[in-house]
């Protein structure tokens, strides 16, 4: 049995699609079927016999469209409707046996379910007859699976009734239980089949004569219609579906199109015409009667497209479409798995919960954009899914992830799954709430996702100018006695500073709020104390800044005042569920243990509020519960301090409050119990209290990129020792406004962003800062200005310019053939494409085939022009380089021929060929149309060959010479990190000592961006060496204006790129040029003319007729023409500023086409711009020059003059006088005046008002000319102004009688007293003077003369007790004047300051004095205060003093005593006087330098004993003791002897002897018990005395001892 055409080329998978329940009962069915099947094939003889003579005759005009189109809708339908199936069965069935011929065989065989129906191969005859009726049968297209989960008795029927249908499809297909010959009917075979009646016999006949002839009056009816009116537009039958396939299977659309004439299809890429001459053996198109066909063979990653079917004929057009996506495996797959369109897939790969394969094509419509809403908005996100096959038992996954992380549903977000949308709802949105949604649609180990963005805007603060709220309010650590609470800060500040955060919590089942903090804290992170155990708690955040205090934030989860042991040894809900609170139990103490110090004390956060600390539970801690006591010390000490004096910490960890910042603190802790209180930790080390986390640095190279039509990619850099980062906020502003916008009110990570919800066509500069625990950044620089466009190809999702690698995908494409086949209709793009990922494609279209003359060999494609006599073919281009290499391509640049021939170029063709072991192959073409630019991407090289190049140009005329073969270069990937040469380096504007360099950036930026451009010269006879850099620094744009040349000279230039990995080769090197200014040379001209119109004018009188002017800004051409209006007319060209403004800053060159480089520019900065403007307002609006603005100023009675003066006025001028927009006239409160002849208009007011504070503006009018200037008089302006006034207005008054000059004031007379003095005016004989000290009248002896005007007060010797404020009045019959003067405080110790200078100042030189102690050092000052401070010096040393060394002060005298003086006191001895600013100093040398005075006597000349006593002599009693010394002195010192302190002379006893002056004996013959005691020696003269002490004992041997004590007994 052969098949239809259009079903020949489908694979059947009815099989794999059939539920086991329909299996098992099509396998019953097919056995009882078959014993009945011969049976069956008699009884439905008749029907078909019945029904022939309709086939025969139909069968011309209805077999294709109508029985086709009737199978396939009853197999469509055959699950739905049984007795439908039957019918149509056995309609298709009586006709397959109408027309069946001899060839087909029946095969007697076991029937087996399989995803093709079994047919016999057909012969050449029919296969030749397509068009006509042939035997074939329609197999059943499943293309879902019924969901079957408990069988009803429906249900049950509709499987038999299916079974029944697949069961008859089958044997109708295969032809079993069919004879070809005709059957005679036996009598048994009677009695089984069921016979119809004779009722519906007749009935069936009518309805077959009646369908025969409305058939035949149809056929008669449109026979006579008019040829038009058959005439049809074209419609899809059967559309191209779309599919999904594995890397490197074929793929074929198929469709079927009906219309009349026959529509012709043309099949589209991306709405791309497909040309399957250009690649040959990957497209193959079909069309075989109607039915149309796309074969797409190996697909891969390219061959991911929409694909488009386009019917057209003269009644219309119509498409249709269908995509294809093509995947990879994850794991290693054999190539053997993969055959043409078939494959065998691993088991573990891609296998569902059913078993077989999945392949599903899930698709998202109807979906969600990037969405914006405000805070507390109710927000939702849907998408439509759909999802094929469907099969119904088999239920996706449907995942909702913001910024990756999963979504659970909680009170903020709900989740729906209608079985075909699924939505997500924020109930009430906030700024945590921002991010990137994803929705994931999983099907098995399938699953297919969709993103959007939704960002949320801070809701509108209660009070303007408040900061938005804090978001993302988290509980980071949770114990007994605190929680430490973190947020993020917000990104709208309200235009003021942050000053800080409240934190409120809330007890859960509650709704009281209560403040945590009192202060502001700025620090993101919080420890809140003061909780109650076991309780929950919520947290919310709110921000203050000088406004006021923004919306709170959203509240955090409960969290409960437990330690994290006792949440997990927890094992019931809480007892009170209602309130979240959890009650804990504890058990009974046992007997007491006094536990041990605890462990592992450590800070482990530290911030400038507060310190953290955290510790182990001791060892030995009893059966009871501990607790804890913190202690605190400034380090370096040992003042311990308990910092929780009242409660005891319950655990581990503690936050210490009231530390002083900047201060250093150790801390230590003590454990406790009903025991008592252990021992002490061991102490921290020393910790500074302050922010450990510094605030970020702000972020660098702020880069926008363009992405789609409403938004930009901005990218930057992480900032430079970046700690603990949140994330970053993003701003934008229109370049001008002055006005920033958040793009993100929730920081976010990475350093790249979108930022949406931009306005086309308008210029955006952003700006980021970072974020982090300690506070936001400084805000980076802002970035360049851009303009929001869609980029290329509609906005790129990741905001990623594509590589230039693979296809050109923006360079000039073009893909080489090795036969020489190229595309006609190959798109063209310029090279900006190949340089940068926002370039516009040029999308002209492109000659055809029989638009050109091909040719073989050195093939050069030419057009056929109409060539003029001046003109010729250009000269051959030049200096060809490699720009880029890659695996399979290379990009090329070469210099313009340096002979255009007379016209401009049109454009070039390149020509390659291969170089295999240094003989160059045949040349081949790459490229069929002309190219516009100097860079050219040859495509599908080979790699590691060796290629070589030539380049012609075109114009008018025809192609030129092709350049001479380039340098040999290898294909192949070039991996070096930095960047290629740059290229197409030409120069402009050549004058004698200056010229404009540019360049155009290359094509292989290396491993990095590219950071800049250095550009090398040299004279172009000198040698390499001579190589210099203009530069020094990386050049960012891509010209340069080099000055500095020596006229007349030739000079070379090259460009080099550098990146972050180094610099790169340098450029070709330019043409020789000579620095000179040629004759006629001229410049752009700047005019403002009488309407204010700026422009920019430029002629040449070396203009050829095809020259044209060509303005660029920048070096760029302008494109923009809102902004400028070129005019050129003949040899001048003039470029019109709409409205000049900061958009017009730049370099704006005009060159000369088809000249000799007649060019020039003009520079328009920010200084030019603001000069250019005054000119034209000053055109259009003429004023009056003024030689000075409106001011004000007071006269001598507090009168108030506003005044201003012009430079020039005519007698025609006139002023107008306006306050608060009202004008005002000359009266009693104005005095006005004009004077023209001076140009000096003022206005005269008596007194300032309350009511007079406004805005006062003169308004001048000469002529046509006008000026205005204002002065605001608002505020505390006005108010010093009126405060001014009104005091010179008292002062006038007050000099009209006896007053002050100079105020009450003093000073310090040479006698160290102070004067008070004053100086008045306008006195008289009856004027008095009085003065008062604390209201307190001071009586003078001697009335005032006033002489010279001065009045004064002596103070003698002025103290402390003189402090208080002194006052003078001075009164007549005119009046009085009071001068105070307060001596209290700074002015009193300013005052004493300069009494102690002139104490100091008065101080005698030091004189000496001996004294019966020592020596005295004093000197004399007039008198002495206490403020005086004084200070002694020795040899440069501060003295000590002691009870040998003093000082003090005797009256006048200030002295320092020096007792028993030694030689160690020679030396210089300075006294220093310091009165509170200044030391003044008195020295005195007792060295013995002093040549006048010879103070060292009184160290060498004074008395002293030099040596021979003892201190200690002990004697027995009646022996004899002597004693005897040496003294010295000059003159000879005076001898004496003190026993026990008292005086002492010779006796009997004692014989005392002072001999020659120097020798001093002691002699006692016997001596006795009464002779102990201490004896001193005094020897004195008058440069000093000393005492040399010695101590005798006197003691009695033990015998003698005895015996005296025996005898005393005796006696007694």
């Amino acid at each position: 049995m052969s098949l239809p055409f259009y079903q020949r080329h489908h694979d059947h998978y009815d099989r794999a699609y059939r539920h086991k329940a329909l299996q098992s009962t099509v396998s019953q069915y097919q056995k009882e079927t078959k014993s009945k099947s011969a049976v069956y094939a008699q009884g439905s003889a008749a029907y078909a016999r019945g029904s022939a003579a309709y086939r025969h005759t139909s069968a011309a005009d209805f077999s294709l469209e109508s029985s086709a189109a009737y199978s396939h809708g009853s197999s469509a339908h055959s699950l739905e409707s049984a007795a439908y199936s039957y019918g149509s069965t056995a309609y298709d069935h009586t006709y397959g046996l109408g027309l069946k011929d001899s060839n087909l065989m029946i095969e007697d065989q076991s029937y087996k379910m399989s995803p093709k129906a079994k047919r016999a191969k057909q012969n050449l005859a029919s296969e030749d007859k397509e068009n006509e009726a042939m035997d074939y049968s329609v197999p059943i297209f499943t293309g879902r699976e019924v969901s079957i989960s408990g069988i009803t008795d429906t249900e049950e029927e509709r499987i038999k009734e299916s079974a029944a249908y697949v069961a008859r499809r089958n044997l109708f297909a295969t032809g079993e239980g069919v004879s070809v010959s005709k059957v005679a009917k036996s009598v048994s075979e009677e009695e089984h089949h069921e016979k119809k009646s004779r009722k519906v016999a007749i009935r069936e006949s009518a309805e077959r004569v009646a369908l025969k002839k409305t058939l035949e009056d149809t056929q008669a009816f449109h026979k006579k219609l008019n040829q038009d009116k058959l005439l049809h537009p074209p419609e899809f039958v059967i559309k191209p579906r779309s599919h999904t396939i594995w890397e490197k299977q074929n793929v074929k659309f198929h469709c079927t199109v009906a219309g009349w004439p026959a529509p012709r299809v043309t099949w589209y890429k991306n709405n791309v015409p497909i040309d399957v001459q250009a690649h040959p053996g990957k497209y193959t198109i079909e069309n075989r009667y109607g039915l149309h066909s796309l074969e797409i063979s190996t697909c891969d990653f390219d061959d991911i497209a929409q694909y488009r079917a386009s019917a057209m004929n003269v009644k219309g057009e119509i498409s249709a479409y269908a995509s294809l996506v093509v995947k990879r495996y994850k794991g290693e797959i054999d190539a053997s798995h993969l055959h043409a369109g078939t494959f065998s897939m691993p088991l573990s790969l891609g296998v569902t919960p059913h078993g077989f394969a999945s392949r599903f094509e899930i698709k998202f419509i109807d979906k969600f954009e990037v969405t914006f809403g405000r805070e507390g908005e109710t927000m939702s996100l849907g998408c439509t899914v759909v999802i094929s096959p469907d099969i119904k038992r088999f239920k996706p996954d449907i995942e909702w992830y913001r910024n990756g992380v999963l979504i659970t549903p909680s009170k903020w977000v709900q989740m729906h799954w209608t079985g075909e949308r699924a939505s997500l709802t924020l109930t009430h949105a906030n700024k945590e709430d921002e991010g990137l949604y994803t929705l994931r649609v999983v099907m098995g180990e399938y699953y297919e996702e969709y993103s959007g963005y939704v960002f949320v805007r801070d809701a509108d603060a209660e009070i303007p100018g408040a900061p938005g709220a804090p978001l993302d309010v988290q509980c980071l650590d949770a114990n007994k006695d605190y929680v430490i609470v973190s947020w993020k800060q917000p990104a709208v500040d309200g235009g003021n500073p942050i000053l800080g955060y409240f934190i409120d919590r809330c007890e859960v089942g509650t709704t009281h709020w209560t403040q945590c903090n009192e202060t502001p804290v700025k620090f993101a992170r919080f420890p809140v104390t003061g909780l109650i155990e076991g309780r929950s708690y919520i947290f919310r955040v709110r921000a203050v800044n000088r406004a006021g205090v923004s919306l709170p934030s959203r509240v955090s989860e409960a969290v409960a005042a437990l330690d994290p042991a006792d949440r997990a040894r927890l094992r019931s809900h809480p007892s009170a569920p209602w309130t979240g609170q959890i009650i804990v139990t504890e058990e009974e103490p046992a007997e007491g243990v006094i536990p041990g110090p605890p462990t592992d004390l450590q800070v482990i956060e530290a911030t400038k509020n507060y310190v953290v600390l955290s510790w182990k539970p001791p060892g030995q801690r009893g059966h009871e519960g501990i607790m804890y006591f913190v202690e605190k010390c400034i380090a370096g000490t040992e003042d311990w301090q308990r910092v929780n004096t009242e409660i005891p910490v319950k655990s581990p960890r503690f936050a210490v409050f009231d530390l002083s910042e900047g201060k250093s603190y150790c801390f230590r802790v003590r454990c406790c119990n009903s025991a008592g209180i252990g021992e002490p930790s061991e102490a921290t080390e020393a910790t500074v209290v302050d922010d450990k986390l510094d605030i970020p640095k702000p972020p660098g190279r702020i880069m926008p990129t363009r992405n789609t039509d409403t938004s930009v990619v901005v990218t930057w850099t992480e900032p430079p020792d970046a700690k603990e980062l949140v994330g970053y906020y993003i701003e934008s502003s229109v370049v001008g406004s002055g006005h920033w916008e958040p793009c993100n009110n929730n920081p976010v990570k990475g350093t790249r962003f979108i930022c949406h919800g931009l306005i086309n066509g308008e210029k955006y500069i952003f700006r980021v800062r970072a974020v982090n625990a300690a506070g936001l950044s400084e805000f980076s620089q802002d970035s360049e200005p851009i303009e929001v466009q869609a980029a290329i190809g509609g906005g790129l999702l990741h905001g990623v310019c594509p590589e230039l690698s693979g296809k050109a995908d923006g360079l000039t494409d073009c893909t080489t053939n090795w036969e020489g086949m190229h595309e006609s209709s190959q798109p063209i793009f310029d090279t900006d494409a190949l340089l940068k990922c926002n370039a516009k494609f040029n999308r002209d279209p492109l000659p055809s085939s029989s638009d050109k003359l091909g040719s073989t060999g050195d093939n050069i494609t030419s057009y056929l022009h109409v060539i003029h006599v001046e003109t010729a073919a250009p000269s051959p281009p030049y200096d060809i380089t490699v720009l880029e290499s890659v695996r399979d391509s290379m990009v090329l640049g070469w210099k313009q021929p340096k002979a255009t021939g007379g016209t401009e170029i049109t454009g070039y063709y390149v020509n390659y060929r291969e170089v295999i072991g240094g003989v160059p192959g045949k040349w081949r073409e790459a490229n069929i149309k002309a190219i516009s630019e100097r860079a050219y991407r040859i495509e599908n090289l080979k790699e590691n060959m060796v290629y070589q190049f030539q380049v012609a140009a075109a114009n008018l005329a025809g192609v030129g010479t092709p350049s001479l073969p380039s340098k040999p270069f290898k294909c192949e990937e070039w991996t070096i990190a930095v960047p290629g040469p740059p290229h197409d380096v030409t120069y402009t504007e050549v004058r004698k000592d200056s010229l404009v360099l540019l360049w155009k950036e290359p094509v292989y930026t290396g491993r990095s961006p590219i950071a800049g451009y250095y550009i090398d010269m040299k004279e172009t006879e000198a040698k390499e060496e001579h190589w210099r850099s203009v530069n020094e620094k990386p050049l960012q744009k891509k010209f340069l204006k080099i000055a500095g040349l020596t006229e007349g000279v030739s000079y070379v230039f090259r460009v080099r790129a550098t990146n972050q990995a180094g610099v790169g080769r340098p450029s070709d090197i330019t043409d020789p040029v000579v620095a000179e200014t040629r004759p006629g040379t001229k410049e752009v001209v700047v005019n403002v003319d009488d309407d204010g119109v700026i422009s920019l004018n430029f002629e040449c009188d070396q203009m050829s007729p095809n020259s044209k002017f060509v303005w660029s800004k920048d070096y760029e051409p302008i494109e923009d023409d809102s902004r400028l209006d070129i005019d050129s007319k003949g040899g001048k060209s003039k470029a019109v500023f709409k409205n000049l403004g900061e958009d017009d800053l730049g370099i704006y060159s005009c060159v000369v086409t088809d000249t000799d480089g007649v060019s020039s520019g003009y520079t328009i900065d920010e200084e030019e711009m603001k000069r250019l403007l005054a000119l034209s307002h000053e055109h259009k609006f003429p004023t009056i020059p003024l030689a000075s603005e409106l001011a004000v100023e007071i006269l001598e009675k507090g009168e108030v003059r506003f005044w201003l003066q012009a430079e020039k006025l005519s007698g025609n001028a006139k002023a107008n006088f306006v306050f608060n927009d009202k004008e005002i006239f000359n009266g009693e409160k104005y005095k006005m005046k004009v004077d023209q002849r001076t140009g000096l208009v003022e206005m005269i007011m008596d007194k300032l008002e309350d009511k007079d504070e406004g805005t006062y503006t003169f308004q001048l009018q000469d002529g046509k000319a006008t000026n205005q200037s204002s002065l605001v008089l608002i505020g505390d302006v006005f108010k010093k102004l009126r405060d001014e006034a009104e005091f010179q207005r008292k002062e006038w008054h007050r000099k009209q009688g006896p007053h002050f000059v100079d105020q009450l004031g003093w000073e310090v007379t040479d006698d160290c007293n102070v004067m008070l003095k004053c100086k008045v005016a306008n006195i008289k004989k009856e004027t008095h003077i009085v003065w008062y000290k604390d209201d307190r009248e001071i009586m003078v002896d001697e009335e005032h003369d006033f002489k010279d005007g001065v009045c004064t007060l002596l103070i003698s010797e002025f103290s402390k007790k003189d402090t208080g404020i002194y006052e003078v009045i001075l009164k007549d019959d005119r009046g009085k004047d009071v001068s105070e003067l307060k001596l209290t405080d700074t002015a009193f110790a300013d005052l004493m300051n300069e009494v102690c200078r002139r104490i100091a100042l008065s101080a005698t030189d030091l004189k000496i004095q001996s004294t019966a102690e020592g020596i005295r050092l004093y000197s004399f000052v007039t008198y002495y205060v206490e403020d005086l401070r004084v200070g002694w010096v020795h040899n440069d040393t501060q003295i000590r003093f002691s009870d040998r060394v003093k000082t003090g002060v005797t009256g006048e005298q200030i002295w320092l005593q020096i007792n028993e003086p030694t030689p160690q006191d020679k030396g210089k001895y300075t006294m220093e006087l310091f009165d509170g600013k200044t030391g003044h100093k008195k020295t005195v040398d007792l060295s013995g330098q002093d040549t006048k005075v010879n103070y060292a006597r009184f160290f060498s000349d004074r008395a002293r004993v030099l040596g021979g006593l003892p201190d200690v002599v002990t004697i027995q009693e009646g022996k004899a003791l002597n004693l005897s010394c040496t003294v010295w002195g000059d003159p000879t010192p005076e001898v004496s002897w003190l026993k026990n302190e008292k005086s002492f002379v010779s006796d009997a006893n004692c014989i005392l002897k002072f001999e020659a002056g120097k020798n001093v004996s002691f002699t006692i013959s016997a001596v006795s018990t009464h002779d102990s005691g201490k004896y001193s020696l005094v020897v004195k003269n008058k440069y000093g005395t000393e005492t040399s002490d010695v101590t005798v004992s006197v003691f009695i041997p033990e015998e003698e001892q005895e015996n005296n004590n025996e005898n005393k007994k005796t006696k007694a």
